[in-house]
């Protein structure tokens, strides 16, 4: 009973953000806007401000696995 009841209460949310996503006009533009932001951040901003270290410096994986287990179990002083 408790599972049809929580299945039931999920539906309930559910459809419940559903029915307002879609009556809105300026919630799905601001999503829209949200989406946009995003994707410029994480895709294009990426390549010009956080180039590949590891490809850069180091020619094999095995350098490249070596390095990020020396720097990651080598105490800072």
């Amino acid at each position: 009973m408790e599972d049809k009841q929580r299945k039931t209460v999920l539906h309930k949310v559910f459809q419940f953000y559903y029915e307002g996503f879609k009556r809105m006009r300026l919630g799905r533009t601001l999503w829209a806007i949200i989406l946009i932001k995003l994707f410029i951040m994480f895709a294009i901003l990426r390549v010009f401000f956080f180039p590949n270290f590891l490809k850069k410096n180091f020619d094999s994986d095995k350098e490249r696995s070596e390095y990020v287990i020396e720097q990651l179990t080598t105490p800072k002083k």
